[in-house]
């Protein structure tokens, strides 16, 4: 088949969606497929390249003021047009409903090509950035999800990474997404270290201290993620324990963060590494870990909750979102409320406590990351696009 992949950010530019993407396309052109993907350019300029039998089409792209290293294409529509009119797709696979994704899906159906989009965003992960005030996300997120119907309507099929999120996007009426995991390197994250001698490198160059234990995040550091009630459930550990804190990512509130661990008095003990761009040193840093935390309520699937489990790490997370679909609850980790410092920092000391049940837990997370491989990720697309061209072929 001939597939076009259309996102906004796009390996060397870092997000969730951007990693599901380059896996997915270059998961694709392997196993044979003619892949076109079409991104924003990471160097503002427009430019081509064409490897592995996958053509990458960078188009001119700007500055995004609300994210660390992100760009944005403005008004794609006729570079679009161009690529897709000479690549002639048997399907258009698009992992943003705005800006460049829109134009993939309207440029699609102009051309009689069939569009299916992945939901990477639900609307009150957008309204998590705007001020609290009286009624305003709440107007926002209603306008946000008549916008998700109508654009549920211009496309063939929807994706999303989680049966949560294909229910909550069904609820609201916009559409009845097909749930497909965005899958898991279970080869690059696992429990197995690279070397002998990997902890003791990755101690040496994170400056860890090989004798406490570790508490990890690892992600954006942006509002939306809640980092900072990682480093104040952390803070209340640290002072009880011997544990040290690895907060690795970047985002607008990394700064805010790391002056936050001052002001907690933990500063000493915490290390912010900033982005770890090689899968194989995360890998071993999920390893040299004890336990993996996050906060955030806005997750779809989460690739680096992923990562852990597939790494054997026990992950203690907030109950929201898709997150008890994948963390099962005293099993695999555990699952705090909302807003709840002092249980989340009770759960980690715990797990630091007691090293055989987070071995244990660890354990059952990888089993579990196992029903999310990437060969079951690209199966399941491959089984979906021929439907999509078939049927519309029918029409």
């Amino acid at each position: 088949m001939r597939i076009a992949y259309v996102c906004q950010s796009y390996p060397p530019m870092v997000s969730g969606a951007a990693i599901a993407v380059q896996r997915l396309a270059h998961g694709m052109a392997e196993r044979g497929h003619a892949v076109l993907v079409l991104a924003a350019s990471d160097r503002g300029r427009p430019y081509a390249e064409t490897r592995d039998g996958l053509r990458l089409v960078r188009l001119r792209s700007f500055p995004n003021p609300l994210r660390v290293g992100q760009r944005f294409a403005l008004l794609p529509g006729s570079a679009i047009l161009s690529e897709l009119g000479s690549f002639r797709p048997d399907v258009l696979h698009s992992h943003d409903p705005l800006g460049i994704g829109l134009a993939g899906i309207m440029t699609a159906r102009a051309l009689g090509i069939p569009a299916v989009l992945t939901i990477h965003q639900l609307p009150w992960f957008v309204s998590s950035y705007l001020p609290n005030l009286p009624g305003l996300r709440r107007a926002v997120e209603a306008g946000l999800w008549a916008y998700a119907r109508w654009v549920a309507r211009q496309c063939d099929r929807l994706v999303t990474p989680s049966r949560t999120i294909a229910e909550i996007v069904a609820a609201h009426g916009a559409g009845s997404p097909e749930a497909i995991t965005n899958g898991v390197d279970l080869n690059v994250f696992s429990p197995q270290p690279s070397s002998p001698h990997e902890a003791a490198a990755l101690r040496r160059k994170y400056d860890l201290d090989p004798a406490r234990p570790i508490i990890m995040y690892a992600g954006r550091i942006d509002a939306d993620k809640q980092v900072e009630r990682v480093v104040e459930a952390a803070a209340r550990v640290l002072r009880r324990t011997s544990a040290q804190l690895l907060i690795v990512g970047d985002g607008r509130r990394r700064e805010a963060v790391i002056r936050l661990s001052e002001a907690l008095g933990i500063r000493a003990h915490a290390r912010f590494p900033g982005y770890v761009s090689a899968p194989e040193e995360l890998s071993g840093l999920y390893r040299l870990a004890s336990v993996f935390v996050t906060a955030s309520e806005v997750e779809i699937q989460s690739s680096v909750v992923m990562e852990a489990m597939a790494a054997g790490l026990p992950v203690v997370a907030v109950r929201a979102s898709s997150m008890p679909e994948f963390i099962a609850e005293g099993v695999s980790g555990y699952l705090v409320e909302r807003r709840d410092a002092d249980t989340l920092a009770e759960r980690l000391a715990q797990l630091l406590q007691e090293p055989a049940r987070a071995r244990a837990m660890g354990e059952a997370g990888r089993a579990i990351a196992e029903r999310h491989s990437l060969d079951a990720s690209f199966d399941a697309h491959q089984a979906l696009y021929p439907s999509l061209s078939q049927r519309v072929a029918v029409e």
